[in-house]
């Protein structure tokens, strides 16, 4: 279709406005800008540009190095994304740990706080099953003697952790009921922790068991479960070595 220009010669119609600009008005727009790519670069990714050179052994550079772009800024983009979802998680345990440890300084007594230990933190901490369980050497088992206590024999814990760690994260936990008693048939991974031995207390162990397979894994950081145990042991410590 075309119309009349000013000096009342035919002029082509460019189409209507709501139908986006004409290529050769991007093409304008794009000269007069030249760094428009660079501000925008996710554009590339849509662009087909045509190859410099065709025929036979001739390798088209400017191809490759788009290609090459296209997939860095791909990884760039998978890389930040990741690097989200890992904070987000490392913010949600955090403050699941705080809850925990507040619920856990609330208990008045030791009997309390080994019951906050195996019904609320696994609500808290979002896992299926924690254990507090202790080694069956002298002095100060009489106090931890409780439904909610594992016993272990002498040499139990480092037999578990090995000597030379405080923190074992399991992808695979294979239990007998001897760590996490009747919830041993849920766990399938498991973080475990070790409580140190006080002046009163046995060695013990701290242990989070999850039904993901994958929930508990030995890439994943440890400070919090170390924080956790900490606390735990300062309580059991505390427990145990004031007058009853």
């Amino acid at each position: 279709m075309t119309g009349k220009g000013k000096d009342g010669t035919a002029a082509e119609d460019t189409g209507d406005a709501a139908d986006g600009p004409s290529e050769q008005q991007v093409a304008d727009h794009l000269r007069n800008h030249p760094d428009f790519l660079v501000r925008h670069p996710d554009i590339l990714e849509t662009l087909a540009p045509p190859a410099r050179w065709s025929g036979d052994g001739v390798v088209d550079m400017q191809r490759y190095l788009l290609d090459q772009m296209r997939g860095e800024m791909g990884d760039l983009r998978d890389c930040v994304q990741d690097v989200i979802e890992t904070s987000r998680h490392n913010l949600s345990t955090q403050t699941r740990t705080h809850a925990a440890v507040l619920a856990l300084l609330s208990a008045n007594d030791l009997e309390q706080m080994v019951r906050i230990v195996a019904e609320d933190l696994p609500l808290l901490l979002d896992v299926d099953v924690v254990a507090l369980g202790f080694e069956r050497t002298p002095p100060g088992v009489a106090k931890l003697v409780s439904s909610h206590v594992q016993r272990f024999d002498e040499g139990f814990v480092d037999h578990l952790l090995g000597t030379d760690h405080d923190v074992v994260l399991r992808r695979e936990m294979g239990d007998d009921g001897t760590v996490f008693g009747a919830g041993s048939g849920l766990v399938q991974s498991a973080a475990l922790a070790r409580v140190r031995r006080g002046a009163q207390a046995p060695v013990g162990l701290l242990a989070l068991g999850s039904r993901g397979p994958s929930a508990f894994h030995p890439g994943q950081g440890t400070e919090l479960i170390t924080f956790l145990a900490r606390v735990v042991e300062r309580l059991v410590h505390r427990w145990l070595e004031s007058p009853a």
